[in-house]
């Protein structure tokens, strides 16, 4: 079965920097003190019409929601201003236009000391180790997303016992930025708690693969309005275990709370409700089993018809394996 997903014509992605003071005028910052490769590709952005905007409120940033270390917090409440940087692009422009802003937004926290934070991940952006700013390839794993790991009842649950794969469900993991990409966030539901990491794992490696998709996507069909992708996916192992059959992941539209979603409403540009969380658009994707192929690699998360094992079974066949997607390749920067 097909999923449709809903491309918006332009897709809004924020980033904010919140400091202490304000010394210089970001108009004369902006686009020539930055760094690296992004410099003329800010000064292309500022062009008219400007796909990237950065705008200096002299005010603090008080959100709700966010993941903050308490470093991070005392710094957040310290701040007397804040900066918005924000671009506005057809998806066709992805990555390259969100590696730009977040490119600005470094180079503007750096100079000042402020802390960046990203709404669509609710957490602060944290120095990459593999380059003193925004790196010049892509990759989703610098810190594109994030994980709201919940635990439902947790206090109820039972002590952890190996064999008992059933006797805990208070587990809920999703992701955290992926509508940054003009995609659904994704969710699994229903496993023990003492499967987050594995849980967590699994989810990263259907991310990197419906990111690599998208993106193909979008090269190939650049006036696209909508994306069909499969209902089912098979994801290869790599590493040691690269000649074994792939493990399947089923994908289900599902409903969620704006609230869930960590949306940050109140900053986010119009132009972004056009996208994933808009009316009539697909806002998360359920994770699940592949049915019935009865190969333990393809247990279940919402068991398919005829199956009988739990979601915690399929988790431990996902932890066995090396899921590695086929994204973790860098890529060029500001690509499309």
């Amino acid at each position: 079965m097909k999923i449709v997903l809903p491309l918006p014509a332009m897709l809004t992605s924020l980033f904010v920097v919140a400091v202490e003071h304000l010394p210089f005028d970001v108009d004369t910052f902006v686009p020539w003190r930055v760094p690296g490769p992004y410099r003329k590709a800010a000064r292309d952005a500022l062009d008219t019409p400007p796909s990237l905007t950065v705008t200096h409120v002299p005010a603090p940033w008080r959100p709700a929601g966010l993941t903050l270390t308490s470093d991070e917090r005392r710094r957040l409440r310290r701040a007397g201003h804040h900066v918005l940087v924000s671009t506005t692009a057809p998806p066709r422009r992805l990555p390259g236009n969100v590696q730009t802003a977040r490119a600005v937004a470094r180079a503007l926290a750096r100079q000042c000391g402020g802390l960046l934070i990203d709404p669509s991940t609710a957490s602060a952006v944290p120095a990459c180790p593999r380059s003193p700013g925004e790196p010049g390839d892509f990759r989703l794993a610098d810190d594109w997303l994030t994980w709201d790991v919940q635990m439902r009842d947790d206090a109820t649950c039972p002590p952890w016992d190996p064999s008992e794969t059933a006797a805990c469900d208070c587990l809920r993991v999703t992701s955290r930025g992926l509508r940054r990409f003009a995609l659904p966030e994704i969710t699994l539901d229903g496993a023990a708690c003492a499967h987050s990491l594995c849980a967590t794992a699994l989810l990263r490696s259907v991310a990197h693969r419906l990111v690599a998709d998208q993106l193909a996507h979008l090269r190939a069909h650049p006036l696209a309005t909508c994306h069909e992708i499969d209902d089912l996916l098979r994801i290869q192992p790599s590493g040691a275990l690269r000649g074994v059959p792939p493990f399947g992941v089923r994908l289900t539209p599902c409903d969620a709370d704006l609230a869930d979603l960590a949306d940050l409403a109140d900053l986010a540009d119009p132009a972004d409700r056009g996208g994933p969380g808009s009316s009539g658009a697909i806002r998360r994707l359920k994770v699940g089993p592949a049915p019935g192929s009865g190969r333990l690699t393809c247990l279940k998360v919402g068991p398919p018809s005829g199956f009988t094992g739990s979601v915690n079974d399929w988790l431990r066949a996902a932890g066995s394996l090396d899921l590695t997607s086929a994204d973790h390749a860098a890529r060029p920067a500001l690509a499309a």
